[in-house]
């Protein structure tokens, strides 16, 4: 149903958004929408606001109507609030709250300390706000560290869960199968073309987890088709000397998320259990310098802007003859990682 023609109450219709908002600056761009930080007159509170221009959304109107029924349900402390939607003759235009604390990955490399305590902390919000997800009947299919943000510049800032473009709200019965989210974060499950459910996320979970602690990411290979049979294989390891101080629960936290059988994998709800987020096993020590230094060689800014063609994902995919999706066209986004040390990798393992 084209936009504008339902009876969703919850879209106010406006001839102007600007007699309800001073626009400021442009935030950021997206294949079809802008993001303006922007002043409400009444309040003088600033939001977030995604203009979306209706001419870009045809035959793409169920995308952009599923993120805003998700956004719509969701009232959680580390997820970014959906906080009105206006809809004009020409454009959507979702009010977002304004998220100004930076970036996971650039916050980490400021610090001048950091530790596995910092990051379980980190972990431990993230699991707390994908568990309500999980919960509301909701997977999110894209968690990457591009969308955690930090609620403020404070030190102790929460941090928060954002874009829900690939979200999908499991109905009864419903199966989803859609090859969609970031190679590097991707469940082995999603490649194979299996039908797969909330663990997903988790699976992502486990590489965020991984990534906070070494600053390189678990899989990577130049060549997609080589990539993708690492994820299938589910081949990782523990590197040294980089997880040489890394604690052994730690190791057994992510190795219960990364697990390739999703039957097996921890949910979120086990997962908040691990020692490792709710006990006191994770450590204390100082690896700032190691984890900063390659996440700066690993994840170059300009490598998280750049466009992507989703049909080299796909080609890929029938070389690995992993067939097509049977909901539509991959979704896939491109892997932010720059070329680390080439390493065949071996399963999960402890040393």
């Amino acid at each position: 149903m084209p936009l504008g023609e339902d009876g969703n109450g919850w879209k106010k219709k406006t001839s102007d958004i600007k007699e309800h908002y001073d626009f400021k600056e442009v935030l950021g761009t997206g294949a079809f929408s802008e993001v303006v930080l922007a002043e409400e007159k009444r309040t003088q509170r600033l939001v977030a606001i995604k203009c979306i221009p209706k001419k870009a959304l045809e035959g793409k109107e169920n995308n952009i109507e599923n993120e805003i029924a998700v956004l719509h349900r969701i009232k959680h402390p580390n997820i970014v609030t959906l906080e009105d939607i206006f809809e004009s003759t020409s454009h959507l235009y979702l009010v977002m709250q304004l998220v100004s604390g930076g970036e996971l990955f650039d916050r980490i490399v400021e610090k001048g300390f950091y530790t596995e305590r910092d990051a379980s902390q980190l972990i431990h919000q993230i699991l707390d706000a994908v568990k309500y997800l999980h919960d509301m009947g909701i997977v999110h299919r894209d968690l990457k560290p591009e969308n955690l943000l930090y609620y403020s510049m404070d030190e102790d800032s929460k941090i928060m869960i954002s874009d829900f473009g690939l979200s999908k709200i499991e109905g009864a019965g419903s199966v989803m199968s859609t090859a969609c989210g970031t190679p590097g974060y991707v469940a082995p499950e999603v490649l194979a073309q299996k039908p797969y459910s909330k663990a997903v996320d988790c699976w992502s979970i486990g590489v965020i987890s991984y990534i906070l602690l070494c600053g390189y990411p678990p899989f990577y290979d130049e060549n997609d088709a080589k990539l993708f049979e690492q994820i299938l294989k589910a081949e990782y390891e523990f590197d040294s000397p980089y997880w040489d101080d890394i604690s052994d629960s730690a190791k057994d936290f992510i190795c219960h998320l990364m697990e390739k059988e999703p039957l097996k994998r921890y949910t979120c709800e086990q997962a908040l259990q691990h020692p490792w987020i709710c006990g006191d096993t994770a450590l204390d020590k100082n690896i700032h310098e190691s984890v900063s230094a390659q996440i700066k060689k690993n994840f170059a800014k300009s490598k998280w802007k750049q466009a992507f063609n989703a049909t080299a994902v796909v080609r890929h995919m029938r070389k690995l003859q992993l067939g097509t999706s049977l909901e539509g066209p991959s979704q896939i986004t491109p892997t932010n990682s720059t070329q680390r040390r080439e390493n065949e990798g071996s399963m999960c393992r402890i040393e």
